[in-house]
């Protein structure tokens, strides 16, 4: 018997990216698979790019200690059954989370942020946090989110997606030049737009580095109460300072409860996790009796991602048990970490540039009290073009600074990332760009 052969080929179905939604052409959208494209095309090249957590510390048994840890707490703390401990792992799970009571005691000891554990919602990373509370408070197209410029870009990609407008902040010495959002604000409302909220990082910010001083914040507060505006409050370095003692997060100032904090595990947890949370305690009228932000972004949660994975928020909860529920004593051994990296990094740049070098070809860097960057200022303009041309000759991959800036800007910064090469890579990879950098100012 003959068997029938393949049918003929068909024709397929063609999509044209202009009948897609616009922000898939938007350039934002775009970054970050540029930098992996990069990155796979050059797998031996030294990466000053990614802001991805050290993993010298990783350890696979530790993953099934904090399991165990967890379910034992399920068991003996909340007075499960081995059903309900069970149930608890397997099934979706309340969309709030099963860790809010954990995460709601670790910001009180490790921030002085006091809340209840119904004003948390545990998120898919803080990605799906941002992109849960731009949505809520997206009523139409006159709302708008303004944020200190440059930029995170999932805030900006966020943005994007829901078609909300972003309105830069000029950055300034101190986090934020005051004087540009008392004016952007002015500008919007006259232009007939409601400012809805001010995102920002208030230390070590992604991707400048830059933190907020105690007088800012306290001025920044009132000038939200003032205008009538939320805070987004992103703060997934904070923990990680070369000084003793850290400022207090803007939540912990808040009385008025004009800031939503928008959490992160990834940097002080495990990022594999993918585990966020926001804190959205303000009431909200017209929901039923004690209704509050958090509740609506659960309901658009549970239409998202339905529930963060139970495992996930497990593992997490486990790790926060066996600590106090203290990232700050989780973490003592990445903090040393971070701030060594820091350290043999502003060292080397000094020592490949020193002041009189950097004076003469316009070369200058930020010295940030902590966090994961550092921004390289250079007298020639910085492109996606030079990236790949740094990958291909050099073999040393950074981040082009203009895909932070909202409104335009950055083209002759580049920022680098210590977080994750370890200090003899970071000592290798700034011989690299240094060649690169040599290579661009004899071209000039």
């Amino acid at each position: 018997m003959t068997l029938p052969g393949p049918p003929a080929p068909a024709a397929t179905v063609t999509l044209s990216l202009a009948d897609l939604h616009a922000s898939l052409g938007d350039p934002v959208m775009a970054s970050m698979n540029m930098l992996s494209e990069i990155a796979e095309r050059h797998p031996d090249a030294i990466s000053f790019a990614s802001g991805s957590p050290y993993e010298g510390y990783f350890d696979t048994e530790s993953l099934h200690r904090h399991l165990r840890t967890f379910c034992d707490h399920l068991a003996h703390d909340r007075g499960m059954d081995e059903a309900q401990v069970t149930r608890t792992l397997f099934q979706y799970g309340r969309t709030k989370g099963v860790i809010t009571d954990l995460l709601a005691t670790y910001l009180a000891r490790d921030e002085n942020i006091h809340v209840d554990p119904e004003s948390l919602v545990v998120t898919v990373g803080c990605q799906e946090a941002i992109l849960l509370v731009l949505r809520a408070l997206r009523r139409d197209a006159r709302d708008v989110v303004l944020t200190v410029s440059p930029s995170y870009v999932g805030l900006t990609g966020a943005a994007r997606l829901l078609d909300m407008t972003v309105v830069p902040v000029r950055e300034g010495p101190l986090g934020i030049d005051l004087d540009d959002l008392t004016e952007q604000l002015r500008r919007t409302r006259a232009d007939g737009l409601r400012p809805r909220a001010l995102y920002l990082v208030p230390d070590f910010s992604n991707p400048s580095g830059r933190s907020l001083d105690m007088a800012t914040r306290h001025r920044l507060l009132a000038l939200a109460e003032e205008a009538d505006i939320l805070l987004l409050e992103d703060n997934p370095y904070g923990l990680y300072t070369r000084a003793e003692t850290r400022p207090p997060t803007l939540k912990a100032l808040d009385t008025r409860r004009r800031v939503v904090y928008l959490g992160s595990l990834a940097k002080t947890g495990l990022p594999g996790a993918r585990v966020g949370f926001a804190v959205a305690d303000q009431p909200v009228t017209g929901a039923g009796p004690g209704g509050l932000l958090a509740d609506q972004l659960s309901t658009l949660k549970s239409m998202v991602t339905v529930n963060t994975s139970p495992l996930a928020q497990a593992v997490i909860g486990g790790k926060l048990l066996e600590n106090d529920c203290r990232l700050s004593l989780a973490n003592r051994r990445e903090t040393e970490i971070y701030r060594h990296h820091l350290d043999c990094l502003l060292n080397g740049l000094d020592k490949r540039w020193p002041a009189a070098v950097r004076a003469r070809l316009g070369i200058d860097w930020n010295v940030p009290g902590g966090g994961f960057f550092v921004v390289l200022t250079v007298p020639f303009r910085v492109d996606d073009e030079l990236l790949a041309r740094s990958a291909r000759r050099h073999g040393v991959l950074w981040m082009p600074m203009h895909h932070f800036y909202a409104g335009g800007g950055g083209h002759r910064q580049l920022r680098l990332s210590y977080s994750r090469i370890t200090p003899e890579r970071i000592d290798e990879g700034l011989d690299r760009l240094k060649a690169l950098v040599d290579e661009e100012c004899r071209a000039r």
